[in-house]
Order: structure tokens, then C-alpha cells, then sequence
């Protein structure tokens, strides 16, 4: 940044000494030196250019001695600029899309909406920020994606484009029914598949993505609403692994258990909301994150899921330290060397032209 200032600012003191004085002289010389009866005859005289000139020497002696106090001052003109140095953390987002995540009993604002909507929202706003939530926004760390339903899935490598790394959260949907023209399933098997809850396989994928990160610190939330029935990779076998790479681990459970309304698709493939019972496992949750040196939170709404992730916010921080770096010129001489031409211009026209006689 271009900046200019003056180095020694206690010269500029001098300055009111000069107005002072000048005032002074000039209140004596306001006084006449001598009585004459009348100057009216001399009033009609024509004033010559070598008489203005010297009606105007004292004041170009106050602009030289303020010019020269600039000086003494040491203007300076230059760049400014600040680095930031520090480590930050790397957070790896495993997120569930199991068919469980379509159940309608979140809400934001007034509206009605699915677990995975609500997710959406907030992940968002933990990520960019928002002042409304009192999240701070992850701008200096590097964030990535795993999402998992039945299969773990990277979505996301980490990155510090959070803007596109949103664009791909929002992107995210529950596996849907593929039908044909007649409105026969087509992918029935594959969809029951996709449906189910990879747990360990989904924290195993994130913990690989961190594994050669050079990070301050590294993190995976893994966010659920299930418990784990599908995958190869035993969730607390994943724990394990995470806690061996230096990985800590929160886990995030979300809505309630009981029976929620589910949307589905009937055989006319219309959407319709059905009654289905759920579980989350929430012993197994915190048993994986102590396992892995973290926390388990709970939600069952989007305000405490907001919370959570405040939580999660102030738990890991990046610390970060600013060191700021000025260049500067030195101008003293474009403001004392026209103050000293001047003072010595002054000088010679007083000893030449305007040199007084007794």
C-alpha cells in the first residue's frame, strides 16, 4: 500500500515558534519610525516591481524556514505492506447422504425441510461465515469433501476455493430411483446399495485424504443420522487408524430416533410422505471420537446444529501471525533545499538590490 508520512513529527512545533516571530516583526513594524504631517503627495507615486518584490520578503522568509522545518521533519514516501505467516488446518467434511437424510423434520425459517438441507445451510455458513450464526468462517484452512451412503465417495479434495467447495456441498443428493419409460425401477439393487450407511468406510476415505497433509492440524467432522450397515471398514477400526495418523475426529449426529416422515415414491413414481423409523447410533459415534482424540455433538434441529458447528469453530482455530514490512524514501531534500534556495536568494537580494544604507 502507498503511503507517505512524516518521520519526525515534533519539528513541526518549530513551525508555530516561526508565526509567532513573524507575527511579532510584523506588529512592530506596524509602527511608524518616523512623524511626517501628511504622506498624501506620496500616495499618487507608482509602486515598481522591485518594490513589490520586497514588500513580499518576509513572507517568502517564512515559507523558506516552514520548508526547511519540513525537512527537519523527515518526509517520507513508500510501501507498505503485511504477510501472513502461520499454519493453518486442514478439515475434511464427511458427510452423509443415506437415504435416512431426506427425512422432513428439520426446519429453516418457516419452511420445512430435509436433514440433508439443512446441512447444506449450515456447512455453508461454517465454512464462508455468517454473522447472523456467529460462525466465523474457515478462510484460512483447507477444507475437502467425502460424502457417503453406501459407498464412500471423495467429492471435494481439499482446497482453498470454499466458494466452489460449497457449490459442490449444495450439490450433494440422495441416491434416486431411475425408472423407465413404463415407470419400471430400473436400478433397484444398485439404489438399496446406495441407500445404506457406510460409516467406517466414509471416516476411513476422509482420514486417507488427510494422511500426507502438512497441516498444524488435522480433522475430520463426520456427520451422520444412522448407524453403520453397510462398507467394508469397521468404524472403530477407522477411529483407530485416524488416532495412528494424528487425525482427530468430531462426530455430529443429527435428527431424532423414532418414526419421521420420509418422502418416497409410489408406483405411479409421485412423492409421497411415508411414516419410517430410525436409529442413530449414538454410542458407537462417541465411542469413535473419543477413539480419535474428539467430541461428540447431537442435533435434532437446525439451530442445535448451528451450535454444533459453532462449537467445532472455537475448538480448532488456525493461528496465524502478521508481520508487516515498510520501505520508505526519503524526501527531506524536495522540501529543505527549496527553503535554503530561498533563505540564500533572500540573502543576496538583501546585500544587492535591496540593500538598505544607513
Amino acid at each position: 500500500m502507498d503511503s507517505f508520512r512524516f518521520h519526525s513529527w515534533g519539528w513541526f512545533l518549530a513551525i508555530v515558534v516561526v508565526l509567532l516571530v513573524g507575527w511579532f516583526r510584523l506588529k512592530l513594524r506596524s509602527r511608524p519610525a518616523a512623524i511626517f504631517s501628511s504622506i498624501e503627495g506620496l500616495k499618487g507615486l507608482p509602486v515598481t516591481f522591485a518594490q513589490r518584490v520586497r514588500r513580499m520578503l518576509p513572507l517568502l522568509y517564512g515559507l523558506a524556514l516552514v520548508l526547511i522545518i519540513m525537512g527537519l521533519a523527515r518526509p517520507q514516501s513508500g510501501k507498505s505492506e503485511s504477510r501472513i505467516t502461520g499454519e493453518g488446518i486442514a478439515i475434511e467434511l464427511v458427510l452423509d447422504i443415506s437415504g435416512s437424510m431426506e427425512a422432513i423434520d428439520f426446519q429453516l425459517g418457516e419452511k420445512e425441510v430435509s436433514r440433508l438441507e439443512a446441512v447444506k445451510h449450515v456447512i455453508s455458513e461454517f465454512i464462508l461465515g455468517s454473522r447472523t450464526s456467529g460462525l466465523s468462517g474457515r478462510k484460512d484452512d483447507l477444507v475437502g469433501v467425502v460424502a457417503f451412503g453406501g459407498f464412500a465417495d471423495s467429492k471435494c479434495p481439499l482446497t482453498l476455493d470454499h466458494g466452489a467447495l460449497v457449490d459442490i456441498v449444495h450439490s450433494l443428493e440422495v441416491p434416486k430411483p431411475i425408472r423407465d419409460r413404463r415407470g419400471r425401477l430400473i436400478n433397484a439393487d444398485i439404489l438399496k446399495e446406495d441407500l445404506a450407511t457406510a460409516i467406517g468406510d466414509g471416516l476411513a476415505l476422509g482420514v486417507d485424504r488427510l494422511r500426507n497433509v502438512n497441516a498444524k492440524s488435522k480433522v475430520v467432522i463426520l456427520l451422520t443420522d444412522g448407524d453403520n450397515n453397510a462398507g467394508v471398514v469397521d468404524p472403530r477400526e477407522a477411529a483407530a487408524i485416524a488416532k495412528e495418523s494424528g487425525v482427530k475426529v468430531y462426530t455430529v449426529g443429527i435428527g431424532r430416533n423414532g418414526v419421521v416422515p420420509l418422502p418416497q415414491e409410489d408406483e405411479f413414481g409421485k412423492r409421497v410422505l411415508v411414516p419410517a423409523q430410525f436409529r442413530i447410533d449414538e454410542e458407537l459415534l462417541r465411542e469413535m471420537a473419543t477413539t480419535a482424540n474428539g467430541e461428540y455433538f447431537h442435533a435434532s434441529d437446525a439451530s442445535g446444529l448451528t451450535k454444533v458447528y459453532s462449537q467445532i469453530d472455537r475448538l480448532e482455530k488456525s493461528q496465524f501471525q502478521e508481520t508487516k514490512y515498510s520501505e520508505y524514501t526519503e524526501l527531506f531534500r524536495w522540501f529543505a533545499g527549496p527553503g535554503l534556495a530561498i533563505v540564500l536568494g533572500i540573502g543576496i537580494l538583501s546585500e544587492t538590490r535591496f540593500r538598505s544604507l544607513p
